[in-house]
């Protein structure tokens, strides 16, 4: 895969943690006109429709008993017209070139494998004289899910099919590929293979996106990095105090792999309105505290995940709006050697490098406030004379080479040396 795609690590909304499987046409378009006035001279700039665009609207949050997917004669998935106006006859073209207009990036989700009702109906395969009968594994089947079947991908048509695939989503215009059901151990990597190579074939630059990364080992690596632009370190991350603090240790394994165009994704950024028509929880404002959403961003920047902002954006308070777009902050995706260097109960530290930059994050993931006096001979700052806090842009007053920090119940300083 090109790393030219994701130099940096990508950053865009995704319409999973507010709509579930059941995002419109007119919610896709107010985020991303929100994304452009507001976010994208901040660096976010892709749009991604997840799963289930194939499936009528329903009013459960609950993925169906059976799948009724829209399809075309060759058994690739399309819009559902009464959720996607604009695609009934044209597909994404037209919302891909909507969201494209306002200087973004448009993505969609895709399921591996072949749609159950395509293979039940016997559907050709276009370039193939094989059919989705054929190629489908029906041994090999999504945990969670009931669309597809897997491609036995050592059968005549099944390379095929999966072109097919991708490249209807180029001739749509789309840019981002969440290929999903693909990381749960034991991965799938024949038909992250297949994609990638499919993607490699359609002649359109797409960057491709790996989940949901339960249990992934650092084993895979080359196979990863090999075959994708990003990839899941973690189950879906809500918000939930525990699920954050437990991505901790995930970070510390995958940060120091980091590259361009390969990127550990330590999952969506559950903040603002979530669970409007979600799979989980009901309608609220994300119940991070404010301390635990700075915790967040932070951690996700100095490991230099992917961003994706899962809350519907119109709805974001000024609050969480203004620290998803602090630009110093997001300054640490262009940093190096991003790592923890200190553990110690509910004490972490971590510290990256930039080329003008600095930066250490100090993090207390107790569950009452705390005050300590960090050294910076302990961070890796001897001869230190000035260091500012980049949450509160306040410099901090230095004793004896060191600083007083006052923490809140599952916050973080994150401090930068001027």
């Amino acid at each position: 895969m090109s790393p030219v795609l994701a130099p940096r690590p990508p950053m865009g909304w995704n319409s999973w943690d507010c709509f579930g499987s059941s995002v419109t046409e007119a919610e896709v378009l107010a985020n991303a006109e929100f994304l452009a006035e507001h976010l994208l001279p901040h660096g976010w700039d892709t749009v991604v429709v997840d799963i289930q665009w194939y499936e009528s609207l329903s009013e459960s949050s609950d993925y169906p008993t059976v799948s009724t997917p829209v399809l075309d004669a060759w058994g690739r998935p399309q819009p559902e017209p009464t959720r996607f106006p604009s695609a009934e006859t044209t597909g994404f073209t037209e919302l891909a070139q909507r969201v494209h207009a306002l200087g973004l990036k448009f993505g969609v989700h895709l399921m591996r494998g072949v749609p159950r009702l395509a293979a039940e109906q016997g559907l050709p395969i276009l370039g193939s004289d094989a059919t989705c009968a054929q190629i489908a594994d029906r041994d090999n089947l999504c945990p969670w899910n009931p669309d597809n079947y897997g491609v036995n991908m050592s059968l005549p048509g099944a390379q095929e099919y999966y072109d097919s695939v991708i490249a209807q989503l180029a001739s749509w215009g789309v840019d981002f590929v969440k290929l999903d059901d693909v990381l749960y151990p034991p991965i799938q990597t024949e038909e992250i293979a297949a994609i990638s190579r499919a993607i490699e074939a359609s002649g359109r630059e797409m960057i491709l996106s790996l989940s949901p990364g339960k249990q992934l080992s650092l084993e895979n690596l080359d196979v990863l990095r090999q075959n994708s632009h990003m990839w899941r370190i973690s189950d879906d991350l809500w918000d939930d105090w525990g699920q954050l603090k437990e991505q901790f240790q995930r970070a510390a394994r995958w940060a120091p792999h980091q590259r361009p165009g390969a990127w550990a994704d330590a999952d969506m950024l559950p903040l603002g309105r979530l669970g409007v028509r979600a799979h989980v929880g009901a309608d609220r404002q994300s119940r991070f505290t404010f301390p635990e959403q700075q915790t967040i961003l932070t951690l996700w920047c100095i490991m230099r995940s992917p961003l994706m902002f899962g809350g519907h954006l119109p709805s974001t308070t000024p609050e969480t709006l203004a620290l998803i777009t602090n630009d110093e902050v997001l300054a640490m995706l262009d940093s190096e050697g991003g790592r923890e260097i200190v553990r110690d109960g509910d004490l972490v530290i971590w510290a990256a490098e930039g080329e003008h930059a600095s930066w250490r994050a100090v993090f207390w993931l107790g569950d009452e406030p705390t005050s300590l006096r960090t050294h910076f001979a302990d961070l890796g700052w001897a001869g230190t004379t000035a260091v500012r806090d980049l949450w509160t842009g306040e410099s901090l007053l230095i004793n004896d080479a060191s600083v007083g920090l006052d923490i809140p119940p599952h916050g973080v300083q994150l401090l930068r040396k001027v």
